[in-house]
């Protein structure tokens, strides 16, 4: 396709030029974005209500309303992101390994850029400069491909960046935007074998799975999040709540809220009416095994499918297991490999729990929210691997680096 084909040119063009910048260069780059994203929020925000507009006439869910809008507070913390980024340490050149072999050779291990980096995403239009922010620090051009449900809200953000670094004299092309948000596009976006060297996807199951299926270039999985708090027999309950009502409430319509409970028998006539009363209360739906609707009546039946669901919504799946072995077979069953949490005062209970439990991140006494490239002290997050290789949970600027050797001789040949 003539127009990926001209996309991508551009991006490699870009990618030898952002690999010769230093890190001064990158640093004024990003300021300049963030300080232009603020300047011209206005602008953002009008494109953005086009997409508010479309996305309630077509019924979108008010979580995924949520992802989708903008407001200058939004728009500010997506600048703070950049300025963050811009503070931290530049990882392009650093010597990883630099040893010197019996003959004389002396070879290093240097991080470098991956080159060009594509994301594919649906409808977070801060996933913009998450992505342009994290690739320009580390010497990486950017394709973008968002969701239809975003578009005009993402087009305007690339724009303004485009703007900010041609008038710093610094490569506009280093974020692109596929504009087409046709399927077929999507597809063949996947497929840009020569010109990309990693794609990223953000997204729900079934975007992951989708690139997973077709792409043609290498692909870190990220993001689908069915997230776990297991809450043992010998867990702080007033704890437990506190944490289940965050971890479920404060935001559910991302990756890292948590989706299913599972409670320990000895505490469940205790605790399931109390987790009943706090959910409720913010119109949250409990669908559970047989043992927690007699516990409480209010409770739905869950299905084998509800216990395996990113709701990503008002929903939330509960079960009750006899003791800790249950426990994490029951996640591991049903995991989707990004954060699993228990509540325990057992420090014994809570290493078998974080050892045997399959997942980027596993947490004892703390909400699966914490799931996040800034609250890891990354900077923005590029997205959040559930694979194991080459990046795991949130990723930074390492994660989309790679290495070289360089080797030193003075005439050593080889016999």
């Amino acid at each position: 396709m003539e127009y990926l084909d001209s996309l991508g040119r551009r991006a490699k063009d870009a990618s030898v030029k952002l690999n010769t910048l230093d890190a001064a260069s990158k640093n004024l780059g990003l300021r300049a974005a963030a300080q232009a994203l603020v300047k011209e929020s206005a602008s953002i925000i009008a494109a953005n209500r086009l997409d508010m507009e479309e996305a309630v006439a077509n019924g979108m869910s008010e979580a995924l309303q949520d992802r989708l809008m903008l407001d200058e507070d939004r728009i500010k913390s997506m600048a703070d992101g950049l300025e963050q980024i811009s503070g931290m340490k530049d990882p392009i050149g650093e010597v990883m390994e630099n040893n010197i072999r019996p003959n004389g050779l002396k070879i290093q291990k240097i991080r470098v850029p991956m080159g060009v980096i594509g994301i594919i995403y649906e409808s977070r239009p801060n996933v913009t400069t998450d992505a342009f922010g994290l690739c320009f620090k580390t010497g990486n051009a950017v394709i973008l491909r968002g969701g239809s449900d975003a578009i005009n809200s993402i087009k305007e953000i690339v724009n303004v960046i485009r703007r900010a670094l041609e008038n710093e004299k610094l490569p506009g092309d280093a974020i692109l935007l596929v504009e087409d948000t046709s399927r077929q596009t999507a597809t063949e976006f996947m497929k840009m074998n020569g010109y990309m060297d990693l794609l990223i996807p953000r997204g729900g199951a079934g975007l992951i799975r989708s690139v997973v299926n077709n792409a043609t270039v290498p692909v870190i999985e990220t993001g689908t999040g069915n997230c776990h708090i297991y809450v043992d027999e010998e867990a702080d309950l007033d704890m437990a709540l506190d944490i289940i009502d965050n971890a479920k409430t404060s935001r559910m319509g991302v990756c890292n809220a948590c989706e299913s409970l599972v409670i320990h028998r000895a505490v469940a006539d205790e605790i399931i009416p109390r987790i009943y009363d706090r959910l409720t209360k913010k119109d949250i739906e409990i669908r559970g095994c047989l043992e927690a609707v007699e516990i409480s009546p209010g409770i739905k039946t869950a299905s084998d499918e509800d216990y395996s669901k990113e709701f990503l919504g008002p929903v939330i799946s509960l079960k009750v297991v006899d003791n800790l072995d249950q426990a994490i077979e029951f996640v591991n069953a049903n995991t989707t490999h990004h954060s699993e949490a228990i509540i325990t005062k057992n420090q014994d209970n809570a290493n078998r729990f974080m050892k045997e439990i399959d997942a980027a991140c596993v947490y004892m006494n703390a909400s699966t929210r914490f799931t996040d490239g800034g609250e890891f002290g990354l900077g923005a997050e590029i997205g959040i691997s559930t694979q194991k290789f080459h990046a795991r949970g949130p990723m930074g600027l390492e994660a989309i680096t790679s290495y070289k050797y360089i080797i030193f001789g003075d005439g050593q040949v080889r016999t």
